[in-house]
């Protein structure tokens, strides 16, 4: 999402505290929304709980036909988001909604239904559509692009346009980058009609797996498992050195699986961590980045990770739980380099943990409220059991109502029960839009080839050599995620530039998960790094150094990518038990290095040759080879001998 660079002033309440509703305004444009009051409250609260209802109970007793789901699903989305997000950001909160965004909305909803409403004659003229139906498909185009730009930025439908008119002039456009042209009745059909344009697989996703997961996690929120989490990560490693720091990364990790938005779980858990790590010692721009490192690696964690992995596993017909399998040895690498760094720092700079007696205890949490964890155990299980992951997701919200009336502080209320629907309509809007909206460049691709012609270009750009394919993806990836949400950064990249992996032999599951780490690498990459600012806004901190010192946190995020699409065995790609072993150790090794090297510090400040050897050692330990394994661990072994004969040097100068 394209912002301006803020200043580093939090935004403060009248009481001169941190308003962390406001923060989360600045930061993400989807939290930017009118607040109602009275029978307009009412009307909003109505309709979100209503499309949660009808997608809960769609998972449990049969969907509806593939159109027919995702048509009721933007029918809402329309609605919700045209009457909650204002035409100009700029304005003040109003409790109102204008006469012409009442008809806008009333549109969209109209449009999305003619579809429901008209199914088996449309399907009659299939091919053949009446000047109703293409009058139709114009206007729920146009809500549709005005929606995703109120709840998101302009980069999004910006591009979808671009595409529009591709396909419209393309007869027009030189060499390789032309084809014969569509007319406007052509497109319109593609787009609206069809199932390979608005209807297509990432609406599919959204309006099944993906809102069903973020109904989940809306009714865990509410049994109060943020909290939980919190203090469950505080009773694990409150008391260690640096302990906060490695507070927020648990925590944040944990709740990034639930929460799937990197700049809400920055505002969720940062409000508690930052403060607290800042009490310690810590530097206001690390504090910042370690939130928004750990914040932001919640979308790669399984088993519930961000949105664009159920699209993932759509786009490679595999399970769910492949895909979520296919992550756990990156997401470990990604999480075992922030926690190796945040315990380094802490060394350097000499800082303790908290007090234990000023910490819970880990017994009385697991007996008190470790229940609240079990429906993430239950998705996990059902997951692994063969149960579809609408299935699990709805069994999953069963669980969470149920267990919850085992505390009274937990207990799903109906008050909180529906306060906990409306909350997951609301979050998923966003999603929604994106999803709905990125039809447009899939279906331009699929439309004129455009997809292939792009991926043929980088190959020819790179003169068919993979490493600098890689860089053109990974810098396409960066620069899309800075204008574009996650979901549909991963989307167009997979459609566009992981094509290109492919043709160079890169396997499937390789190539999507490339492009996906480097499109949620955005959030962390000035100079729009999102999550950094949001956790500098909370630290008081220099945003840009908080987006620096981030990246450098993230390093394995970075890096790991071009390792599995060399060797996809940390992938599970042809995975078999002793390399997977070794690659798994090896990996973990090299990544401490990489996090020595990243802070400059191993039982003492490294010089910059040091360090500088320390990544070449880490970088050899992450390639799944024997022999670059053996000399990355004499590097290990050379640093930490040259380590300890420069303490006992500098101790006998002491002494002397």
């Amino acid at each position: 999402m394209v912002q301006k660079k803020p200043d580093s002033a939090p935004p403060t309440s009248a009481d001169g505290r941190v308003d962390f509703d406001e923060l989360l305004r600045k930061f993400d444009t989807e939290s930017a929304y009118r607040v109602f009051s009275g029978w307009l409250a009412k009307l909003v609260m109505i309709a979100a709980v209503g499309m949660s209802c009808f997608h809960f109970y769609t998972s449990g007793f049969g969907l509806l036909p593939a159109q027919h789901q995702g048509a009721v699903h933007l029918a809402f989305t329309l609605l919700l988001t045209i009457f909650l997000y204002p035409a100009n950001k700029k304005s003040k909160k109003s409790d109102s909604v204008p006469w012409y965004d009442i008809i806008i909305g009333l549109l969209g909803v109209c449009a999305s239904m003619y579809l429901v409403v008209n199914y088996m004659s449309l399907v009659e003229r299939s091919g053949l559509p009446s000047s109703l139906d293409l009058f139709w498909g114009f206007v729920l185009i146009f809500v549709l692009l005005e929606a995703t730009r109120r709840i998101s930025n302009p980069v999004l439908p910006c591009l979808a346009i671009i595409c529009l008119l591709y396909g419209y002039f393309g007869n027009m456009l030189p060499w390789g980058m032309g084809h014969r042209g569509f007319s406007i009745p052509r497109i319109i059909n593609h787009m609206y009609l069809g199932t390979e344009g608005i209807f297509g697989t990432p609406l599919e996703v959204s309006s099944t797996f993906v809102f069903m997961f973020i109904l989940f996690g809306a009714v865990l929120e509410k049994t109060g498992v943020g909290r939980f989490i919190i203090d469950l990560a505080m009773a694990l490693a409150g008391w260690a050195s640096g302990g906060p720091a490695k507070v927020a990364v648990l925590a944040s990790g944990i709740m990034g699986t639930v929460s799937g938005s990197s700049v809400a779980n920055v505002c969720t858990t940062g409000m508690f961590t930052i403060p607290l790590m800042k009490s310690v010692g810590y530097r206001p721009h690390f504090a910042a980045a370690v939130e928004a490192a750990a914040s932001t690696g919640g979308q790669i964690m399984p088993p519930v990770m961000g949105a664009g992995a159920f699209i993932m596993a759509q786009f490679l017909g595999w399970p769910y739980i492949d895909v979520a399998k296919a992550a756990i040895i990156p997401a470990l690498l990604y999480y075992t380099a922030v926690l190796i760094q945040v315990h380094l720092e802490a060394k350097r700079l000499g800082l303790s943990g908290l007090s234990r007696e000023n910490l819970p205890n880990v017994w009385h949490l697991l007996k008190t409220r470790g229940f609240l964890l079990l429906p993430l155990c239950a998705i996990i299980y059902l997951l692994i059991a063969g149960f579809t992951p609408l299935m699990a997701a709805f069994w999953g919200i069963l669980i969470s109502i149920l267990l919850s009336w085992l505390n009274k502080e937990t207990r799903l209320t109906p008050k909180k029960l529906i306060g906990a629907f409306e909350a997951g309509a609301r979050s998923s809007l966003g999603v929604a839009c994106a999803c709905a909206c990125v039809g447009f460049i899939v279906g331009t691709g699929t439309l004129t080839g455009l997809a292939l012609r792009i991926a043929g270009g980088i190959v020819d750009l790179s003169q068919g050599m993979l490493l600098p394919t890689l860089l053109l993806t990974m810098c396409a990836s960066i620069l899309l995620g800075t204008g574009l949400p996650t979901t549909a950064n991963f989307i167009v990249t997979s459609t566009m530039a992981a094509p290109a992996l492919k043709l160079l032999g890169v396997p499937d599951i390789a190539a999507y998960m490339f492009v996906f780490y480097f499109g949620i690498a955005a959030d962390l990459t000035p100079p729009v790094a999102l999550a950094a600012y949001a956790g500098a806004g909370i630290a008081g901190a220099d945003p840009m150094k908080a987006g620096v010192t981030a990246v450098k946190l993230a390093v394995a995020g970075f890096l790991v990518p071009y390792i599995y699409v060399y060797n996809p065995i940390l992938l599970f790609v042809d995975a078999t038990p002793l390399p997977m072993i070794q690659a798994t150790i090896t990996s973990l090794i090299g990544v401490f290095l990489l996090s020595i090297a990243s802070i400059g510090y191993y039982n003492g400040n490294l010089s910059w040759v040091l360090r500088i050897v320390a990544m070449g050692g880490g970088l050899g330990l992450l390639i799944p080879d024997t022999l670059s394994d053996l000399c990355g661990l004499a590097v290990l072994v050379l640093i930490f001998l040259w380590q300890r004969f420069v303490a006992k040097s500098r101790k006998v100068t002491t002494e002397t």
